[in-house]
């Protein structure tokens, strides 16, 4: 096992890293740019190394000085999070190339899913569901429309290296497919570098299910079952639960073992996200998440599980701890992302926390790294908090986080707080009759800005 482990990254996840780490008695190091050099993360770990001035790409993102902070300190192994590097192959190899740990899937397993052509080409060969579409990159606009009228509009047309909602455009007609094709192409060049897409089919009115995976990297992995994610904004979750209120016991244990034997073929290690659009019964796989997702606690919550424990364990060289008949679902988990996020606009809030109260009880966790007096700085992604409850049921659930966000106090900015107040009250959320279109809808209709 290792002594000590450094976190490449800041905020809740670096804090949910660190507990982890405590648990199980290992040493933590902080990384952190200046602009956080009173963040809580910084305050609880063991030692910090600053790695840079505010900017990401001069710090969390700075591979090289990162590096330089686990051989300072000795650490032997990096936790990725989520976000910033967590996904970079040329990351991974650099930190195996420094005879470090890294504590994550392989450099090739990230390279290939974070390819969306070569993932969805490989998920195929591995049995796995996928949306109808184009089988590669889409060259010009002519070969566009030949796609879009062999599979029939609407259709989505998505950046090969996208991701967070970035480079996706929808042509409902042909005549919209001009502007949505380069549009696209244009949006992915300047977020990713790369302007080559590929076209699916789009559909009209699925939801996000998510399936979690874990691999020991020898050939064995489990699923824990799926994730309900439809709840999205310009496609960024804001509301996830599991079980999902539509997924059948069935419908779970046949994508579920899909997935687990797909990831177990390739020798896949540590925990993944194998995401789903579910429609009328039937699963298409979208892309694969290889790192740990914001929305890990709730599989946490109805498995009993601790899923940085388990990652860190497998990448020391240790079986898993628990195998597919070992886990059962009990009861129902929901996650709220609190963002400093000013509505309706959802605008950037960044300030000082002028008073902070978690809310507690019975099946009430909280994720968070505010604390009174810490100001959120300007330069980073504006979830500042996750919500996490567990009941019994999900109508248990939902009561639990009516009555925990009616105890969270987050005073001196604006956040994403009364959203949710307002989701709770609708009768879609309570009954969990909903698709990913509709909370886009919702927004417009009760959200808008005058």
């Amino acid at each position: 096992m290792f002594d000590k482990i450094l976190i490449a990254n800041r905020g809740e996840i670096a804090l949910r890293v660190i507990r982890a780490c405590r648990e199980m008695g290992i040493q933590s190091v902080a990384v952190h740019s200046t602009a956080d050099a009173d963040a809580m993360h910084v305050r609880m770990a063991d030692e910090a190394v600053c790695i840079g001035p505010p900017s990401g790409t001069q710090s969390y993102l700075n591979m090289a000085s990162i590096i330089s902070a686990c051989e300072i300190t000795g650490a032997q192994a990096i936790h990725p999070g989520y976000g910033f590097l967590s996904e970079n192959a040329n990351f991974v190899q650099m930190v195996e190339d420094h005879d470090i740990t890294f504590i994550g899937p392989t450099a090739e397993h990230i390279r290939i899913m974070g390819d969306k052509i070569t993932a969805k080409d490989t998920m195929i060969k591995l049995g796995v569901p996928c949306v109808p579409g184009s089988a590669g990159g889409v060259p010009d606009l002519d070969a566009a429309k030949a796609i879009g009228a062999e599979f029939g509009y609407p259709v989505i047309i998505k950046a090969t290296a996208g991701g967070g909602g970035r480079g996706m455009k929808v042509a409902k007609s042909e005549a919209e497919m001009e502007k949505a094709f380069r549009t696209a192409r244009a949006e992915g060049k300047a977020a990713f570098g790369n302007d080559e897409v590929y076209i699916e089919k789009y559909l009209t009115t699925p939801r996000h299910i998510e399936i979690q995976v874990f691999g020991d990297g020898k050939g064995n992995a489990v699923h824990l079952g799926e994730r309900d994610c439809s709840l999205q904004r310009r496609h960024q979750k804001v509301f996830e639960e599991a079980p999902g209120p539509c997924i059948t016991p069935e419908e779970r244990a046949a994508i579920g073992k899909i997935c687990a034997d797909a990831v177990a073929k390739i020798n896949y290690i540590g925990a993944g996200t194998i995401e789903f659009l579910y429609e009328k019964g039937e699963f298409y796989f979208i892309e694969m998440n290889t790192r740990l997702q914001v929305e890990h606690p709730v599989t946490e919550a109805i498995f009993g599980v601790d899923l940085v424990r388990e990652q860190i364990r497998v990448a020391a060289g240790l079986p898993m701890s628990f195998g597919q008949d070992d886990l059962a679902i009990n009861g129902h988990a929901i996650e709220v992302r609190i963002n400093a996020e000013k509505l309706p606009n959802f605008s950037p809030c960044p300030g000082k926390i002028t008073q902070y109260h978690a809310p507690g009880g019975l099946g009430v966790r909280m994720d968070s790294a505010l604390y009174d007096g810490y100001s959120i700085p300007p330069y980073y992604d504006s979830l500042i908090g996750k919500l996490i409850v567990h009941g019994r049921d999900r109508p248990e659930a939902l009561a639990r986080l009516n009555r925990a966000l009616g105890e969270l106090i987050v005073d001196g900015i604006d956040t994403t707080i009364p959203l949710f107040h307002a989701l709770l009250a609708e009768p879609a959320v309570q009954s969990g009759d909903y698709n990913i279109h509709w909370l886009e809808h919702w927004l417009e209709q009760n959200l808008s800005a005058d």
